[in-house]
C-alpha cells in the first residue's frame, strides 16, 4: 500500500514536472521557431535525466530550478532560445555527471562557452583568497564574451532568492549578502529594474525582518487611501489623452520598502511624510521618430493640470543613462497638496527599463544606449586586461563600475562624455586616453584653473592640460572615482616601482658580493623575513630608495656563504586561524555569547559594537581570532559575501552579559531644559552608566551624542522611547 501511495506522489511529480516546462514553452512563444523548441526540448529531456535523482532543500525535485530560471531569462528578460537551453542546462556540468565536452556535442560550442561561464571554480580552501570573489571573477570575465552569462546567473540569483524560505537562517543572510554584494548593482548595471528592486526587497526582508514587517503593514492599511487618490489624480490627464487620440496606459508603481527606509532615514521623517510613496507612470505606444516629441507633449498635458517642481525635472530621454534607461520624470503639486512623481516613457523604453540590456536586441535602431553599454563592457575588458590584481581587487574595482548617478561632461570641442558621480578632472583625463591621465597636471573647468582632484558637475565642460615630465602619484588613488582610471595608475605605479626596484637590486648584488654570499633565491628569502618585507620586488624598492639600513645584515650569521635565521621564539597567530578553521564545524557549531567555544577566544567587534538582544554572526579573523559582528554591521556584508566559509552562527546566552558601550544621535528643537531632562532620565535609568555627553546647537537645532554602558537591545530600546517622549526631541538614533 505504501509504496502505492510513493508511485502516485512520483506520478503526480511528474506531471507537475510536464506542467513547469509547459509554462516555460508558454512564456517563450513570442521568442522561438520550430528549430529553438526542439533545442528547448532536448535540453528539458537532458537536463530530467541529469538532475533526476535530486532535490532541493525544501524538499521538491531539482529540475524545477532550472525551469523556473529558464522561465525567468524568456518571460522577465526577453531572452532567447539559447538563453533557455542554457538555462535548463546551467548546473549540469557542475553537479551532475555531465562535461562541457558533452554539451558541446549536443547544444554547440556558443551553449558550451555560456555553461562554462556559469560554473564556478572549485573550492580550493585558502585562508588568503575569497572563494567568492575567484566566482564572481570568472562570472566577469565571461561576461565580457557573451552578456547571457550576466543574465542566466541574474535569474539564477532571482529563483534562489524567491525561495530563500527553505535555507537555514544563516544561509539566508549569506545568500542575501552576496546578492547585495555584487548582483543587485549588477542587475541595475545591465539595466533590470524589476529584477534590481525585487532583489533589494528580499535582501531587506531577511536583514532587517521587524523593519520590513512594519513596513508592509503601513504601506497594506494606506493601501486603499493611495488608490483612490491616484484615480482621482490621474483621471483629468486620462480624459485629455484619450482626447488627443493617443494610445497609452496609466499605472501606479509604489516605491519599495528598501527606498521607504531609506529615505526615512536619509531625510530623517516619519513614514506619514514621504510624500513619493509611489510614482505615476504613463506609457504610450508610438513610432520611435515621434518619442521625443510626444513625450513632451504629454508632460505639456500634466503640468497643464498640475503645478511642476522645476528643480525635479529629470530628462533621461534627451541623454539616457548609460545602462539604456530612457524616461522623463517631473514632479507636481496635486490639489490636495502632496508632491506626485510622474514618469512619462515610451513602450520600448518601458520594456528596455524592465528588461534591460536584453530589450535592446530587440530594438536595434536606438545605436546610442549601445554604445555606452559597450564603452562599459570595453572598461571591464581593460580590468582584466591588469595582469597585477588579486581576486578581491579586481571585484572591488569592478564595482566602481556598477555607478548608479551619471554625469554628463564636455570636452572643449564639445563631445559628450558619461562619467560616475564624484569623479574628478583626472577620471576625465583617463577617460580620454590613458597618456592623457598619466601627463594631467590639471584642468580648465569652464574656462577656470582646477587641481587634478576637483570633484566635477553635470554640464562642465573641461580641458586636461598636460606636462611631459609628470609622474603619476600614490596619492592620485585617494581621489579617483573610475576603476579605469584607479585600474591604469596602479599599473603605472608598479612600472615606475619595477623600474627603481632594477636599482635596487644591483645595489644588493654589490652589498652580498663584498660580504662574500651568495645571491641567491634562499638568501633573498632570509632577507625579506630579517626586514619583514613581503616580495622581492618591495626589497628590491625600499633598497633602492634607502629605506633599508644594509649593514644590519652583518648581525646575521653565514654559514657556507648562505645566511642562517636565528629561530622564532614564538609561534606567530597565523597558526590559529588553521586551527580554528579544522577544530569548527561551519553548519552545525554556534558561539554562545557569555560561555566557553572550544577553548577559542572571542571578541565583540569594535566596527559595530553589539549588545545582547542584537543579531549577530561570528568571523574567523586570519590574526585575531573570532570576532563577533551585528548582521547589519556596515562591514557583515562584505564579510558574508566573500568569506562565507570563515562565517559562524552566534547568538546571546539568556542570562545578561556585562554592560556594553553604546552610542545615541539625538536631534531636536533647541531647549533649555532639554539636557537636563535627558540627564535626568539616564540617571533615573537602573544600570546605565552614562561615559561622554556633548551637544552643537546651529540656529535652533540641536545635535547630541551620548555614549552610554548598556546590558541589551531591550535595556536601551527603554531608553530611546523614553528620549523619544521629551518635548522637543525629533529623533533618537543608535550609532
Amino acid at each position: 500500500m505504501k509504496e502505492h501511495s510513493q508511485e502516485i506522489d512520483l506520478e503526480k511529480e511528474r506531471q507537475d514536472i510536464l506542467k513547469a516546462y509547459k509554462g516555460l514553452l508558454r512564456a517563450s512563444k513570442s521568442i522561438r521557431n520550430r528549430e529553438d523548441t526542439r533545442m528547448i526540448r532536448k535540453a528539458f529531456d537532458v537536463a530530467v535525466d541529469a538532475h533526476k535523482d535530486m532535490r532541493r532543500k525544501s524538499g521538491e525535485p531539482y529540475i524545477f530550478h532550472p525551469i523556473a530560471v529558464a522561465r525567468i531569462c524568456a518571460e522577465e528578460m526577453g531572452l532567447g532560445a539559447t538563453a533557455i537551453v542554457c538555462a535548463l542546462l546551467h548546473d549540469t556540468v557542475e553537479d551532475t555527471h555531465m562535461t562541457l565536452n558533452d554539451i558541446e556535442e549536443l547544444f554547440g560550442l556558443k551553449a558550451r562557452t555560456i555553461i562554462n561561464g556559469l560554473t564556478k571554480i572549485p573550492e580550493v580552501f585558502d585562508e588568503n583568497i575569497s572563494i567568492q570573489a575567484e566566482n564572481f571573477r570568472k562570472l566577469i570575465l565571461t561576461i565580457s564574451d557573451d552578456l547571457r552569462v550576466a543574465f542566466i546567473k541574474i535569474a539564477d540569483r532571482l529563483h534562489n532568492m524567491r525561495t530563500l524560505d527553505s535555507m537555514r537562517p544563516d544561509k539566508q543572510l549569506k545568500i542575501a549578502s552576496e546578492t547585495e554584494f555584487l548582483y543587485a548593482p549588477l542587475a541595475h548595471r545591465l539595466g533590470f529594474n524589476a529584477i534590481k528592486n525585487e532583489f533589494e526587497e528580499i535582501i531587506f526582508k531577511y536583514k532587517e525582518p521587524e523593519i520590513y514587517t512594519q513596513l508592509e503593514q503601513k504601506l497594506e492599511k494606506t493601501a486603499a487611501v493611495r488608490n483612490r487618490f491616484i484615480r482621482q489624480f490621474s483621471l483629468p490627464i486620462k480624459q485629455k489623452l484619450e482626447e488627443e487620440g493617443y494610445s497609452f496606459s496609466i499605472k501606479a508603481r509604489t516605491k519599495s520598502i528598501p527606498s521607504i527606509f531609506k529615505k526615512i532615514q536619509n531625510k530623517n521623517v516619519t513614514f506619514d511624510e514621504i510624500y513619493d510613496i509611489f510614482a505615476i507612470r504613463i506609457i504610450f505606444d508610438t513610432p520611435l521618430v515621434k518619442e521625443k516629441s510626444d513625450a513632451w507633449k504629454i508632460y505639456s498635458v500634466v503640468t497643464d493640470y498640475y503645478q511642476p517642481n522645476p528643480d525635479r525635472l529629470r530628462d533621461w530621454i534627451s541623454i539616457p543613462k548609460a545602462n539604456g534607461y530612457e524616461s522623463l520624470h517631473t514632479t507636481v503639486m496635486s490639489p490636495s497638496g502632496k508632491w506626485v512623481e510622474v514618469q512619462i516613457r515610451s513602450k520600448r523604453m518601458d520594456e528596455i527599463a524592465e528588461k534591460g540590456y536584453a530589450a535592446h536586441w530587440k530594438y536595434k535602431e536606438n545605436k546610442s544606449t549601445e554604445s555606452t553599454f559597450d564603452r562599459w563592457i570595453g572598461e571591464i575588458r581593460e580590468l582584466l586586461e591588469n595582469p597585477n590584481s588579486d581576486a578581491e581587487e579586481f571585484i572591488n574595482e569592478f564595482k566602481l563600475n556598477l555607478f548608479s548617478d551619471e554625469i554628463y561632461i564636455f570636452t572643449p570641442k564639445g563631445d559628450l562624455r558619461v562619467l560616475p558621480k564624484n569623479s574628478t578632472t583626472l577620471d576625465f583625463a583617463f577617460d580620454i586616453h590613458t597618456d592623457i591621465g598619466l601627463s594631467c597636471i590639471g584642468a580648465k573647468v569652464n574656462s577656470k584653473l582646477m587641481p587634478l582632484s576637483h570633484v566635477l558637475k553635470s554640464g562642465d565642460q573641461v580641458e586636461i592640460l598636460r606636462s611631459n615630465k609628470q609622474k603619476p602619484k600614490e596619492d592620485w588613488l585617494k581621489f579617483v572615482a573610475t576603476a579605469r582610471a584607479k585600474s591604469k595608475i596602479k599599473s603605472a605605479l608598479k612600472d615606475e616601482q619595477k623600474r627603481i626596484a632594477a636599482d635596487g637590486k644591483e645595489i644588493l648584488q654589490r652589498k652580498l658580493s663584498q660580504m662574500k654570499v651568495n645571491f641567491s633565491s634562499e638568501n633573498i628569502a632570509s632577507i625579506e623575513k630579517f626586514f619583514g618585507i613581503k616580495g622581492a620586488t618591495e626589497l628590491y624598492f625600499q633598497i633602492a630608495k634607502g629605506k633599508l639600513n644594509l649593514s644590519k645584515l652583518r648581525e646575521l650569521k653565514v654559514d657556507n656563504k648562505t645566511f642562517v635565521l636565528p629561530k622564532p621564539k614564538t609561534e606567530t597567530k597565523e597558526t590559529d586561524f588553521v586551527e580554528i578553521m579544522t577544530a569548527v564545524d561551519q553548519k552545525k557549531d554556534t558561539i554562545v555569547i557569555g560561555d566557553d567555544f572550544k577553548e577559542f577566544e572571542y571578541k565583540l567587534a569594535n566596527c559595530c559594537n553589539p549588545i545582547p538582544g542584537d543579531r549577530v554572526f561570528g568571523f574567523i579573523t586570519v590574526s585575531e581570532g573570532i570576532k563577533i559582528h551585528r548582521t547589519n554591521c556596515p562591514n557583515a556584508t562584505q564579510l558574508m559575501s566573500n568569506y562565507a566559509y570563515r562565517v559562524l552562527k552566534a547568538q546571546w546566552k539568556s542570562d545578561r552579559i556585562r554592560e556594553r558601550l553604546c552610542g545615541l544621535l539625538i536631534t531636536g528643537i533647541d531647549d533649555m531644559g532639554i539636557v537636563n531632562n535627558m540627564t535626568n532620565i539616564i540617571s533615573m535609568q537602573h544600570e546605565v552608566n552614562m561615559k561622554s555627553i556633548s551637544f552643537e546647537s546651529n540656529d535652533g537645532i540641536f545635535e547630541g551624542k551620548i555614549m552610554l554602558y548598556v546590558y541589551d537591545t531591550e535595556h536601551l530600546d527603554e531608553l530611546i522611547l523614553k528620549f523619544e517622549q521629551i518635548d522637543g526631541v525629533k529623533s533618537v538614533e543608535r550609532i
